[in-house]
């Protein structure tokens, strides 16, 4: 299905085939593309690029499709890498954290730290780690796949 290009968010790099490579969803998803491009929130003189999850319902394009700046999918992409590292050695904690000191790393980016933690406000975190790292577990394949190739083309890149 062909990216909408007279919306608000302009493409200029596409995935049009998306819906066939969205992990377990594959196959069966309304992530119909990704695409990088112009921001949908560029003000006159001011030029942002950003990365777009584009949603079809079957019938229209969604108002669900999601815009993130650049930045903050790299930022995700760090995060999903720092909890999976984490998750390799959680099982040896008795609650898959400690309690006292929830916190994972401290990760520098721009003069400051991008703190990563274990959510201890949510009220099920107990029940809720487990599952996620259970589900972490049951992706890996899918998930190491994609950090595989992410790796490579950061490698490729110079990184």
């Amino acid at each position: 299905m062909k990216i909408p290009t007279t919306l608000k968010h302009k493409p200029v790099i596409v995935s049009e085939n998306y819906e066939q490579v969205d992990g377990r969803y594959a196959g069966n998803t309304d992530a119909q593309g990704l695409s990088l491009g112009l921001a949908q929130w560029n003000d006159r003189g001011k030029v942002d690029i950003s990365a777009k999850v584009w949603r079809h319902t079957g019938e229209k394009w969604s108002r669900q499709s999601e815009e993130l700046p650049m930045h903050r999918v790299l930022d995700l992409a760090i995060l999903i890498c720092r909890s999976s590292l984490y998750f390799q050695d959680a099982y040896r904690l008795p609650e898959m954290y400690d309690p006292e000191n929830p916190q994972i790393d401290r990760i520098g980016l721009q003069g400051d730290a991008m703190n990563v933690s274990v959510c201890t406000d949510n009220p099920m975190i107990g029940n809720d780690i487990k599952l996620f790292a259970q589900a972490l577990g049951e992706d890996g394949e899918m998930i190491g796949e994609r950090l595989s190739v992410l790796a490579r083309v950061l490698k490729e890149m110079g990184y």
